[in-house]
Order: C-alpha cells, then sequence, then structure tokens
C-alpha cells in the first residue's frame, strides 16, 4: 500500500500555508503527485442561494467587486503553492498523468473552481488517495468546520488535517488511537503507509478491551514494531483530550484515529473524541477516516 494521489484544499485563508506545504513534503515522501485544489468564491451563487435578487437589488458593481476579489485571492494562493512546489522539486504534471506516472518523481498541478467549498472538495476528494486541509483559528472555535467535515463524511478518502504552522517533521513518530471500531480498523488501513516509514509507533487505547495485542501482531506482519499505551481516563475528563496528551508524550508528530463513530452532527452537539481533537487549541497533524 501507498499513496500516489494527494489533494490539498488551498483556500487561500490561514490554514493553507501549512496544508500546501506539508502536502508537497508528503509527494516527495511518496513520489506521489498533488494537486492544490482552489475554490473560488461566486457571488451569483451566493446571493442566489441567500435569496438576494428576489426584491432586493444586487448592482453589478458588488458582483463585479467579488469576483475581483475571487480573482486575486486565486493568484495569490496559486503563487504560494507555485513556491512550495518548486522548493520541494516538484515537476508540473497539468497536462495529466503520463504513462509510467508514479515512477518519474513527485509531480504537481493546479486546479480552480467556482462555487461552495464544502461539497466540491469533499467530491473532488473521491479521486485521491488521501486529502490534506489545513486546520485555522477558525476551525478551533467555530461549532463545527464544514469543508473538514464534509470531506471526511461523504468523500470516503482518509483525510490529513495540518496545523496553521507545518510542523518540522511529519510522521516519524505515529500515534494510533484504536478502540477496535470499524472506524478504527478503516484509519489503520489507511495509516499504513505512514505506520510503515515510521521511525516509533504507538497505539494508544482507553481501558476496556479492544483487541489491542492482536493489532500489534498484525503491524509486526507488517514489519512494524508498536508500542501499546493505554490511557487512564479521569473523571471528567473528555477521551479526545486523554488522546491528545497520550500522542504529545509519546512524542508523536501524526495521529491517526477513527473519525465519528456517530453521526457528524451527534458529535458536534455532544461532544466526542473526534470533536474533541479538531477543536483542540494545538493538535499534531491528524490523519482521521470515516
Amino acid at each position: 500500500m501507498t499513496i500516489k494521489t494527494l489533494l490539498v484544499a488551498a483556500s487561500g485563508g490561514s490554514a493553507s500555508d501549512g496544508a500546501i506545504e506539508l502536502a508537497c513534503r508528503l509527494a516527495v515522501q511518496f513520489k506521489a503527485h498533488v494537486e492544490a485544489y482552489h475554490v473560488m468564491v461566486d457571488p451569483v451563487a451566493i446571493f442566489a442561494a441567500t435569496g438576494a435578487g428576489d426584491g432586493i437589488a444586487v448592482s453589478q458593481a458588488l458582483i463585479d467587486e467579488m469576483t475581483a476579489d475571487a480573482a486575486a485571492t486565486a493568484a495569490k494562493t496559486k503563487a504560494i503553492f507555485d513556491g512550495a512546489a518548486q522548493r520541494h522539486g516538484l515537476q508540473d504534471r497539468s497536462e495529466g498523468p503520463a504513462g509510467g506516472a508514479g515512477t518519474q518523481g513527485p509531480t504537481c498541478c493546479w486546479r480552480a473552481e467556482a462555487g461552495y467549498a464544502p461539497d466540491l472538495v469533499a467530491r473532488r476528494a473521491r479521486f485521491f488517495d488521501l486529502a490534506v486541509l489545513g486546520r485555522s483559528e477558525r476551525a478551533v472555535q467555530a461549532p463545527y468546520t464544514d469543508t473538514i467535515e464534509q470531506t471526511l463524511a461523504v468523500s470516503g478518502r482518509p483525510m490529513l488535517v495540518a496545523p496553521s504552522a507545518a510542523p518540522a517533521t511529519i510522521g516519524r513518530s505515529v500515534a494510533l488511537a484504536w478502540n477496535g471500531s470499524d472506524e478504527s480498523v478503516r484509519a489503520l488501513a489507511a495509516a499504513l503507509p505512514f505506520l510503515t516509514a515510521a521511525e516509533t509507533v504507538t497505539v494508544i487505547t482507553a481501558g476496556a478491551e479492544n483487541g489491542v495485542a492482536d493489532l500489534v501482531a498484525y503491524l509486526a506482519w507488517h514489519g512494524i514494531a508498536a508500542t501499546p499505551r493505554d490511557v487512564p481516563l479521569h473523571s471528567g475528563e473528555s477521551i479526545g483530550k486523554a488522546l491528545l496528551e497520550a500522542a504529545r508524550t509519546a512524542g508523536a508528530d501524526l495521529l491517526v484515529m477513527g473519525g465519528y463513530g456517530r453521526r457528524p452532527w451527534s458529535e458536534t452537539l455532544f461532544g466526542g473524541a473526534t470533536r474533541g481533537v479538531l477543536a483542540a487549541d494545538s493538535a499534531p497533524p491528524l490523519l482521521v477516516v470515516h
């Protein structure tokens, strides 16, 4: 198992830089292709969705101004991506895959579309091995994060949530959150390219019998020496906080977990490990699978 294609959601906001940097690094590590996908604001669609124009005058000047702002943001974001791609030695492959694609070193391309970012990013991510999305201050403070949750819930693909500033390393020390659920099994499968390349792997559990011994044996068949670490939960402590603390103690620069055992809006309302980790004010890159 390996990663051959990555999608990075290059929004142009505060989350973009870390996501772009990590996506380019991973393209080099896996000799993969990375597409920077930028969704531009479509003012006509926004006004139609909000009912503007239905008895409310919307000037062409306002639409033109919003369109110009969107084009400027796209150009600025593309320049950031081009700079990162050049810095990491990625070859431009805008024309698509060539014969022997995936054997000629890391490549990249840029793609921009106009519309509603959560839907477009989630649909585009279906055609990539891994989607990389940024984790901005808005993602920390908001009650939910539209693009992150939509991509996780409906793309059917693993997602890497990157901090706004890329860490010095990623995947050198991996923490795998394990509870024996279907979601954690899918996360395990998606994380194998990272686990096999890691220097240390820590399996984090929280109490209940969950087959961790069988998991450690399974990883050993892949040449992965994993260390189990059970985390006792204290009264009133969230499992998300406990997972993050255990990952920090292990020195992890990547946390892997299954996402949303319940429906996303249930975790938004009632808490949950995924929501807790996403809402933390500091966390390592998170590889998560629904």
